[in-house]
């Protein structure tokens, strides 16, 4: 993950500590109620069809969450997410009550995969079984990712400013890599490009030198046989994917080569070698989410490089296209002033769209974030603000009311991270009593956590809740054509509104009011079951308001077979909850605006606001 942060005392000037964003809730997790709450049209496994992820009902399904965690780049757990499946069980409960998410990536180590040069460590792979099972449970849908950043940390020397995750010891001994140093650099990021170790060994693994490339394939298509063989059938159903290789990048280009051309030569080959493990896995059903060149979509332009699997095909069913985004002008400190904006990543994300569209598949920012201490933290409630406007939409809310059929494809994201343990590491950086890491990520100076335990040990969100639990479709039975979320969320003090109902529907901006709301635009598909949101607990169940041509209702009630507008559980038992919109059509037009900013409002009002709705999705639709 290349956040390019500035390090202290070099350079720039810049503040120390480690403060947590301002305005930070208290949240603890719901009590998990009985798990039996799953319906009839849960539980499908996920492909790719017509540019989307979709379900065994046809529906259109958008992946929400985190990554959990960068505690995998760490020792002191062994390359594992968590210090126990309790501890796994506590977050994924957390997870899916407090930050509303329905998917994780879920990271890996080779490292601890293979510690010995052909030898599989089968402990290691039991463990991240049963920690893994713990999200399953609760409903959470997973795709796995064999992580690395600065190649491994066995090039890097007890006293470096610096370190890595990644490749085994016996890797980097079979490669005699130079002495590691990056020089004067400003942001660990730069030893990506700077560090000649790094950058050879990076080099070897694209070249398969010392068969290093083949020996990963080998161990990845183990551990995906042990998941397929230790999950049961509908734990696996809801394994999404995987995810090859964290954030690929060349090292250094052969004379005469590109950015592009290493794509087309060295990282698509490697991709359909590991789709084709994937097959003899047991996986053949299930996509590969595949990254291009970490550079291809950087918003710095002298960063920026050619790239985004442009010349592999129509990627199809069988892989998604995999990125990351971080405003890495908002993380230097000095490229952008001043703070993000309604629209801000538009572009960038439009971008996203628009390369998966043209390779015929469906996309996942797997990756997004921003620092949530030091110089730059100020910006955090706003980037990640303007990046979810981003997801949820190709408009900014100024506007989207004018202009929704523009609005694109729900992109699936997944935050960066829900680390449990953010702020109370015991790690040896580089295996150095000297250097222990208690603070942020304890992981080159990061601090990126949405979550932290409290002195009683209950999880509790370092952000606002209302950025980060979030109205969203999850599932639209049919085809998505418009969404929108206002969150409100807040900038210290400040209550954020990007998106206000504009005053052309006087009747909806009343219903609304000053709360949250979002609105959902669809065509019916064939299918039966329900159009899916995820309830935000800002919007309980007894002052939500649905207005709908399905129905106008205050208080949803219980989903029934035959209740069109409906509130029920989500799967896993983790008190969250779900609005169900059934249609009984096909190719038919549909809206619904979900809110919480009516008290008891009267039948007038709901009437009132249904007709401007009705009005506004006829003229733009």
């Amino acid at each position: 993950m290349p956040n390019f942060r500035v390090r202290v005392l070099v350079v720039l000037v810049v503040l120390s500590g480690f403060l947590t964003v301002a305005g930070r809730p208290p949240a603890t997790a719901a009590t998990p109620a009985s798990p039996s709450d799953s319906l009839w049209f849960d539980g499908a496994p996920l492909t790719v069809q017509g540019g989307r992820f979709t379900d065994g009902q046809g529906r259109e399904i958008v992946l929400r969450g985190y990554n959990v965690s960068g505690e995998t780049k760490l020792e002191e757990n062994g390359g594992l997410p968590f210090a126990s499946v309790a501890d796994a069980r506590r977050s994924a409960t957390a997870l899916r009550a407090l930050g509303g998410a329905n998917s994780v990536r879920f990271l890996l180590s080779w490292a601890h995969a293979e510690p010995v040069r052909g030898q599989v460590d089968t402990g290691y792979l039991a463990a991240v079984t049963e920690q893994m099972r713990a999200f399953l449970d609760a409903g959470i849908r997973v795709f796995p990712d064999f992580h690395q950043d600065l190649y491994s940390r066995h090039l890097f020397n007890s006293g470096s400013w610096y370190t890595g995750d990644g490749a085994p010891k016996w890797v980097v001994d079979a490669g005699s890599y130079p002495s590691e140093s990056c020089g004067i650099c400003l942001f660990w990021g730069q030893n990506i490009t700077q560090n000649a170790a790094v950058q050879k060994a990076q080099y070897d693994f694209w070249h398969s030198s010392h068969g290093l490339q083949d020996a990963f394939l080998t161990t990845a298509q183990a551990a995906m046989t042990y998941l397929q063989q230790h999950l049961t059938g509908t734990e696996f159903a809801d394994i999404a994917g995987f995810d090859p290789y964290n954030e690929p990048y060349a090292g250094s280009y052969d004379s005469g080569q590109t950015s592009r051309t290493w794509e087309k030569d060295l990282l698509w080959p490697f991709y359909e070698k590991f789709r084709a493990r994937m097959d003899a896995a047991g996986w053949q059903d299930k996509p590969a989410f595949v990254e291009p060149n970490l550079f291809w979509n950087a918003n710095i332009s002298t960063q920026k490089q050619e790239g985004g699997l442009l010349d592999a095909g129509t990627l199809g069913p069988r892989y998604v296209l995999n990125t990351h985004f971080y405003d890495q002008k908002a993380i230097s400190g000095v490229l952008m002033w001043g703070k993000a904006a309604d629209g801000q990543y538009a572009a960038d994300f439009a971008t996203v769209r628009d390369r998966a569209a043209s390779a015929g598949t469906t996309a996942v920012v797997s990756e997004f974030g921003h620092p949530l201490s030091g110089t730059v933290s100020d910006k955090a409630p706003t980037v990640l603000k303007a990046m979810y406007e981003g997801l949820d939409s190709r408009l900014p809310g100024a506007s989207w009311w004018s202009n929704p059929s523009a609005s694109g494809p729900v992109l699936s994201g997944t935050q960066w991270q829900w680390d449990l343990y953010s702020g109370r590491h015991h790690e040896l950086m580089n295996g150095n009593p000297g250097k222990v890491l208690t603070s942020g990520d304890a992981w080159n100076d990061e601090d990126l956590s949405a979550v932290d335990l409290d002195d009683s040990g209950n999880v509790t969100l370092r952000q606002d809740a209302r950025l980060l639990d979030r109205l969203y479709p999850s599932a639209t039975a049919g085809t998505t054509l418009a969404f929108t979320y206002e969150d409100r969320s807040r900038d210290g003090s400040t209550t954020l509104t990007w998106n206000p109902v504009p005053s052309s529907l006087p009747d909806v901006a009343k219903l609304v009011g000053s709360g949250q709301y979002g609105l959902l635009v669809w065509r019916s598909g064939t299918g039966t079951a329900p159009t899916e949101l995820h309830l935000p607990a800002t919007f309980p169940t007894a002052s939500t308001t649905v207005v709908s041509d399905l129905g106008t209702v205050y208080g949803p009630p219980a989903h029934t077979a035959s209740t069109p507008v409906a509130v029920a559980p989500e799967p896993g038992g983790t008190g969250s909850r779900r609005l169900l919109l059934t249609d009984p059509d096909s190719g038919v037009l549909h809206y619904a605006l979900v809110t919480n900013g009516a008290t008891a409002p009267s039948a007038d009002l709901l009437g009132a606001a249904r007709s401007e709705l009705a009005g506004w999705a006829a003229a733009h639709f």
